[in-house]
Order: C-alpha cells, then structure tokens, then sequence
C-alpha cells in the first residue's frame, strides 16, 4: 500500500460471544453473543487527529438522529499492556488532543484501556438518566507492529501505520435495549415497526381498509389491519396500548369520502384527513426522522 491509499477504512457486522456469568446476564444489555459493527480504520501519523474527528462525526449523526446524547471518557494504560511508554503517551496524547480540540467534556478512567493501546468510550444516556457504554475509539500500534504492516510513505520509504478500532453501536442488542429504554415502547414513526394501524369499525369496511393498507404499503409503510369483530373502542384502546403511531378509524363516512379519522398515540382526539394527506403526512415524519408525532 501507497501512502496515497490512506485512511483504508475496513468494516464488517461481526458476531462476538462472551462466556457471561449468569448472575451478569441482563436482558439486551448484556448478552452471551451480541453483534457488533465493528471497523478498522490504518491511517499514518498524520491522520490520526483528523480520523478521529471525522469518527466523532459519524457518533454525533448517528446518535442526533435517535435523540441521544453521551459522555465520553478517555480509558488509559492498564497494567497488563503491551508496547512502550513512549508509545502509549504518545497514543494517549493523541486522543486527549482530539477531544480537547473538539471542545468535548470528558471524564478519564485510569487504566481501563485496551492491552494495545487506549481508548475513547462512547457512553449514552437513555430516558431515566443511566449511562451505556455503546461507541469506542482504540488507538492502535501493536497490531501493526505483530502483523508488520507497512505503506510506502512520500520519501519511497517503508512506514508503519496506526491502526484505529472504531464501533459506533457497540452491541446492536444493546443499543436497540437502549432505544426501547429510552422511548418506553413508543418509537417515533420512522423507527415504530408498525407506523399504522387501520381500524375499520363494522366488517363492512373490512375491504376498504385492506385496500388502505395495500396502497400504503406498496409505499413502503409499515401497516396493519386490526378486522376483530370488537368494538371499536376497544381496538382504539388496545392500538394506543401498543403504542402505534397512529390508529386511523373507518367507518361508512370514512369510506364514502376517501378519508380515515387519525389518533396519535397518547391523544384523545381525532382528526379526520384525506388518505392522500395522511400518506404524505407520514412519509414526511419517516423522511425527517421526526422524533415525535
């Protein structure tokens, strides 16, 4: 490899087990395999602080996008380690640079890195205020160095690079445990696995309301059609119930006009709207990732 090939940046979904004592078990939160998006990132000197801020980038969008907020803490040279002193201030230094430059808060944990260097956790708040360590950052020199990796540098010269571990979710179990945490059960629309549900209110909207659905997902929505012969109260209640983002009610005037009677989850109220509206209501909530209804 060139100089001019770096960053390579090498990801994959990789699946991790973990001997866990059963008393540590904890629902999603910690599991005995757990899927992680794990990545790789060979950078030279140079790019290490730029790399590190275009990561912090990607933590920062991905985790805005679902109304997260973390704590970052800087884990430094434990006990059991592997390279030089030079090698691990260095190293450490250049994390600590990165978020100083930043602007970050952050909180160091002495001897909690890696064995081969140190690292920047990415700890996530959910809805009651406890904190998830999902994200991390490792910097890397041994790797390289055990696997003798070189590039060929500007000077014709061969150089060895820096290797950098980066997960963005971490644990995906975790991280979905984390959003059901956080939201209670009630996803905004574009995360809710069910968007709608279609409520007809006698078996003679039944085909109405399949015809709803039909066009709305051939769309690409995510809907269902609750046709129990029950009351309509009761399929109302047990929608909310689930937490759907909308219940939309059919009835025969319902169906005469073209139209459905919308309830948002956690109102009383409802508003009757076009089928057209309403489709383009919830395709604009699922395409801005709107974080409420």
């Amino acid at each position: 490899h060139s100089y001019r090939d770096l960053p390579l940046r090498l990801g994959e979904l990789g699946l991790v087990h973990r001997h866990e004592k059963s008393g540590a078990l904890h629902g999603l939160f910690r599991v005995r395999n757990f899927t992680q998006d794990d990545a790789h990132l060979f950078v030279t000197p140079d790019q290490v602080e730029e790399e590190i801020q275009h990561t912090i980038d990607l933590f920062d969008e991905v985790y805005n996008t679902f109304g997260l907020t973390y704590v970052a803490e800087l884990s430094t040279r434990p006990d059991d380690s592997m390279g030089t002193d030079e090698d691990w201030e260095l190293a450490t230094n250049g994390l600590r640079k990165a978020l100083e430059h930043r602007g970050l808060d952050y909180i160091v944990n002495e001897g909690d890195g890696a064995f081969y260097g140190p690292k920047i956790d990415f700890h996530l708040k959910d809805s009651i205020g406890r904190t998830w360590q999902c994200g991390t950052i490792q910097y890397d020199m041994q790797m390289p160095e055990k696997f003798n990796l070189t590039y060929v540098g500007e000077d014709g010269e061969k150089h060895r690079p820096i290797m950098l571990h980066r997960v963005v979710y971490g644990s995906i179990e975790r991280f979905i445990g984390i959003l059901i945490e956080n939201y209670a059960g009630a996803f905004p629309t574009w995360l809710a696995p069910v968007q709608a549900r279609i409520l007809p209110i006698t078996d003679k909207q039944a085909d109405y309301a399949y015809e709803l659905r039909k066009k709305m997902f051939d769309l690409g929505l995510r809907i269902e059609v609750d046709d129990r012969s029950e009351k309509i109260g009761k399929k109302i209640r047990e929608s909310q119930m689930l937490k759907t983002p909308y219940s939309l009610v059919v009835g025969d005037q319902e169906m005469a006009d073209g139209t459905v009677a919308v309830r948002k989850y956690g109102e009383q109220q409802s508003e009757t709207m076009k089928v057209e509206d309403f489709i383009a209501y919830l395709q604009e909530q699922i395409a801005t990732k709107a974080k409420k209804f």
